[in-house]
């Protein structure tokens, strides 16, 4: 059972517990369930709405980014699949062009100060 639904159920008996007590109290003594009680209820409920509430919206928000990630996934694979050939032929006419034999100068000696001039 995933979070969301375990707090809504917790909320759900929490309340059925505080309306039911309060019900036979009342009939039985003509009062209510303690204000402790009463107030543990309230507050165990409250609190499992909010945290139903921010499971959902943490589902929804890991959806959305789910989706972002596939939509960028498929439009980088598109512009690679368009791009990527025009690039490889570019490079491989350049090479052609300029020929692999390149003049190679050696890196001169180091450590030539002004003492050696």
């Amino acid at each position: 059972m995933t979070l969301k639904w375990l707090a809504v159920v917790v909320a759900t008996v929490s309340m059925t517990l505080c309306v039911t007590g309060n019900a036979v109290t009342l009939v039985v003594d003509g009062g209510q369930l303690p204000l402790l009680v009463n107030l543990f209820t309230l507050t165990t409920a409250g609190t499992a709405v909010v945290l139903a509430v921010l499971a959902e919206l943490n589902e929804r928000l890991n959806n959305r980014v789910s989706a972002l990630t596939e939509f960028l996934v498929a439009r980088l694979d598109e512009i690679e699949s368009r791009a990527g050939d025009r690039n490889t032929g570019f490079v491989e006419g350049y090479l052609l062009n300029h020929g692999q034999d390149a003049a190679v100068v050696p890196f001169g000696r180091r450590g030539r100060g002004a003492a050696e001039r």
